[in-house]
């Protein structure tokens, strides 16, 4: 259930990284394809438009004129990110509460991602923080779904 709490973290920050990093790990066989139209991420197109969505995500988020992510269409795509996500992380008999989880976490760390990035930007400003934000998430993204890309050859 780790994964499913992390997880919602990263859906906190981006709503759209979570089906990116789950497309990834479904196409690397990570995890298998056994959510409804999880096969559809084997399909190159749909993990590549998992990945343009979750990319146009990071881009606009540097412009000033985007919305916090508190504001209710965000947090309703970040519950649906993050429910999914959490759902194919979890073991098979626990995904109803792995996709609670992690909305839960999804919810609680939007508002308190957005109070760091605020602090942040007063400091660094808006592209900054966003890049940094960005490079975390992503990369916590990745390595919470898809564990074998960081793993040490032995």
């Amino acid at each position: 259930m780790l994964r499913s709490f992390l997880i919602g973290l990263v859906a906190g920050q981006r709503g759209m990284t979570p089906l990116a990093v789950i497309a990834t790990a479904t196409r690397g066989k990570e995890i298998a394809a056994e959510l409804p139209l999880q096969t559809l991420m084997l399909n190159p197109v749909i993990a590549a438009g998992t990945a343009a969505f979750a990319a146009a995500e990071m881009a606009g988020d540097k412009m000033k004129t985007a919305p916090d992510r508190t504001v209710p269409i965000g947090l309703a795509v970040r519950s649906v990110t993050a429910a999914y996500a959490g759902a194919a992380l979890a073991p098979r008999d626990k995904r109803v509460l792995g996709a609670t989880i992690a909305v839960g976490t999804a919810i609680a760390s939007s508002y308190v991602g957005l109070a760091a990035r605020k602090w942040g930007m007063r400091r660094y400003g808006q592209t900054a923080t966003g890049f940094v934000e960005d490079a975390i998430v992503f990369g916590s993204g990745l390595a919470i779904a898809n564990p074998a890309l960081f793993a040490r050859e032995r």
